[in-house]
């Protein structure tokens, strides 16, 4: 009985790289009530209900804050589900993706 033998004339490399990341960054409106802006940081960030609150105020306060730091794909689940939830409810909220620059971190 005849042995199948091969060999693999070259070898490769998979070289992984992590994917890049986004900044989600939520926008105030005078319409979008503050309960539903909890709501939505919870719901679709699952922020806690303290970071909710603080972020929702950041956001008022200074007309925009970032929600948090995504991979593409993510962030545009992310913003997709948030702005859909908001449509359904009659809100005009607004949620924008921007690249994560490393000086954005806060230390």
């Amino acid at each position: 009985m005849a042995q199948n033998r091969f060999q693999l004339d070259r070898q490769t490399k998979t070289r992984l790289e992590k994917p890049k990341r986004y900044n989600v960054i939520m926008h105030n409106d005078d319409v979008t009530t503050m309960d539903f802006v909890v709501h939505v940081l919870r719901v679709v960030f699952f922020k806690s209900p303290e970071a909710a609150t603080q972020i929702m105020l950041d956001v008022h306060k200074a007309g925009s804050a970032n929600v948090g730091v995504y991979p593409y794909d993510i962030a545009v689940s992310k913003v997709t589900k948030a702005m859909q939830l908001a449509k359904d409810e009659g809100f005009p909220l607004r949620l924008t993706i921007a690249p994560f620059e490393p000086e954005d971190l806060p230390f």
